[in-house]
Formats: structure tokens, C-alpha cells, sequence
């Protein structure tokens, strides 16, 4: 009799032990899908690397993201995820379920921040825009882009990599190392220049880096599209009969501290970038060229122009020989 007494006993205990069980399981189930609140606003969130799940629970709870920590943080150890908060900034709101939050911060999907690289910016004016953006500092960014070691670390034979930080918009996580800012760039450069483009340079009798370098030179000489295969043409007519290029952007790149206003002096000053002293393509870009300025370079409209002149209404008169480039110097810039 007592022992049928005690199995009934523990019956009813583990029965209602069930019970207990079945209905904190369904009531966690319903708090993962019920949203704190139906009508607050997003806020952004900061997650700092290191930061605990349970530290990082209080600040969702502190902020009025979710209700009841504990059972958020028992869903999350239930699911496995509280090893695998990642850091980051979130955009979060209480009216997102917490399996959608824990699901937003186990798989990072943390806000974006927008980069726009104009094209035809160089290094330096790129530098500028990454402070600007709260990427980094001028002064770090300058640093890697012209590291060699770096360059190499990222498949460019050069010195710096002028000229392979490709112009596009790019989105990154606030922050993102300098050093993964720009091998994104050049990430984007070497998926743009096709494999028809580099059989293009070789049949040209141009490396990779002399098309770049060409393109960028094409890129801060063009003021309107149409021109950059005819601009493209003198420089290669150029290149072909041994004539210095004298383009006055090459020159600037070379200067320090260019106030805008190019001299006389300037075109006679010595430098690897003056092309009215050296012979052919300088030893690298000058800036950073698009798609339209580099298949430019590799193919230029085919004419006998050796020289241009602006008409300073961002279009150029291309001439065949010095004495109509005169003509159109003396028409177009000296008003004669």
C-alpha cells in the first residue's frame, strides 16, 4: 500500500513537474516571437569587442530593446548563441522580436557606413575623404596606400597603389581597419579590369601599370566623357614617335604643396612625374581612373592628333601639328 502510495506520489510530481516545464517552454517560446513594445523607435546599438552576452543583454534591456533580460538570456543560451555575440553598431528597436535581434547579433548584421570614391581622386584626396567619414586618419591611410610591402601583400608590383584604389561607393562597419579599406578597393579594381583588357595592354606593348598609369593621365585631362578615346589617341601618338607627353596633371602630382596655379617654373622644375622633361609615362599613376578612362587607354580612337588645347569649355581642339596647335592656343587661350 505505501509503495503503490509512493509511485502515485511521484507520478503526480513528475506530472506536474511536466506541467511546469511545458509551460515555461511555451511561454519562452511566445517571448521569443512578442516584441518588447509596437511602437518605439530604432535606436543604434554598440557592441564593443569583448563585450559579454550578459553585459550586452542589460544594455538591450537599458535601453528598452527587450523585456525580461533573463529570458532573453536563457533563449539565447537554449539556442546556442550566447557564445557568438558579434561586436559591431546595430540599428535595434523594440518592436523587433528578440529571436530577430539575437538573429541580427550572432550574424553581424551591423549598419553600414557609405565611402563614395569620385573618379580621378588620388591617394591623398581619397585620404581626406576617409577622415572626413570617421574611417580613420588621413595620415594612416596615406601611410599603408604607399607602402610598398602592403602593395605587394596585395598583388600590385608597384610602390603604392595610386592608381589600384578603384572609384566606386563601398560600404563598411564603423571600425574597419584602413588596411581593409583599401585592400577592398583594390579587391574592386582587380575584379573590374578584365582578362580581354590585360590581352589589350600586352597587344599594345603596355603593362598593367602602364595602362593604369596611362588611364589616370586620361582621366584628370578629360573634362568631358566623349573626348577620353581622342585624348587617348595623342598620348599614344605621342608615345609612338618618342615625343614627351607635356601634360600639365603629371606635372602637379609631382609638386608639393601645388597652390593652383601652374608656372613656367613648375614645367621646368625636375621630376620622376614632369612630362615635359621625361621621356614617356611617368613611373606610375597619377590618379585613380574608372572604367571609362581605362578601356580609353586600351582603346584609342584612331587619329593623327598630337596635341590639344582646352577651349575652356570643358572640350578641347585636337590638332595634327604645332602650327594649327598655335593657331588654336593663341584662339582659345590667349583670345588672339
Amino acid at each position: 500500500m505505501r509503495l503503490k502510495k509512493f509511485v502515485i506520489i511521484i507520478a503526480v510530481s513528475t506530472f506536474l513537474a511536466l506541467c511546469v516545464a511545458g509551460g515555461a517552454y511555451l511561454d519562452l517560446k511566445a517571448y521569443g516571437v512578442r516584441p518588447a513594445n509596437s511602437s518605439q523607435g530604432s535606436k543604434i546599438i554598440t557592441f564593443h569587442p569583448g563585450l559579454t552576452f550578459k553585459t550586452a543583454t542589460r544594455i538591450l534591456y537599458q535601453n528598452e530593446i527587450i523585456k525580461h533580460p533573463k529570458k532573453f538570456e536563457l533563449l539565447a543560451r537554449i539556442k546556442g548563441y550566447d557564445k557568438q555575440l558579434k561586436a559591431g553598431e546595430y540599428l535595434l528597436s523594440s518592436t523587433m522580436t528578440p529571436l530577430k535581434i539575437l538573429d541580427k547579433i550572432v550574424k553581424g548584421t551591423v549598419i553600414l557606413h557609405k565611402l563614395t570614391v569620385p573618379e580621378g581622386y588620388n591617394l591623398y584626396q581619397i585620404a581626406e575623404i576617409v577622415a572626413t567619414e570617421g574611417f580613420g586618419t588621413e595620415a594612416d591611410f596615406i601611410k599603408a596606400a604607399t607602402d610598398p610591402a602592403f602593395a605587394r601583400r596585395n598583388g600590385i608590383e608597384a610602390d603604392s597603389l595610386e592608381g589600384y584604389l578603384f572609384p566606386d561607393t563601398y560600404y563598411f562597419r564603423k571600425g574597419v581597419s584602413i588596411e581593409t579599406i583599401i585592400t577592398t578597393m583594390v579587391d574592386r579594381f582587380r575584379s573590374v579590369f578584365q582578362e580581354a583588357w590585360a590581352h589589350q595592354a600586352s597587344n599594345l606593348g603596355l603593362s598593367i601599370h602602364q595602362v593604369v598609369t596611362l588611364a589616370s593621365i586620361i582621366e584628370k585631362e578629360t573634362g568631358t566623357a566623349f573626348e577620353r578615346p581622342l585624348i587617348s589617341s595623342v598620348f599614344h601618338n605621342r608615345l609612338k614617335r618618342k615625343m614627351r607627353l607635356e601634360t600639365d596633371p603629371t606635372v602637379i602630382y609631382g609638386l608639393k604643396n601645388f597652390d593652383g596655379n601652374i608656372t613656367r617654373e613648375h614645367l621646368e622644375t625636375p621630376s620622376p612625374y614632369n612630362t615635359y622633361k621625361i621621356q614617356g609615362l611617368p613611373p606610375g599613376p597619377i590618379a585613380n581612373p574608372g572604367i571609362a578612362s581605362i578601356e580609353a587607354a586600351l582603346h584609342p580612337t584612331d587619329t593623327s592628333f598630337l596635341y590639344f588645347v582646352s577651349k575652356k569649355d570643358k572640350t578641347h581642339q585636337f590638332s595634327n601639328n604645332l602650327t594649327d596647335h598655335n593657331r588654336a592656343v593663341r584662339k582659345y587661350q590667349l583670345n588672339r
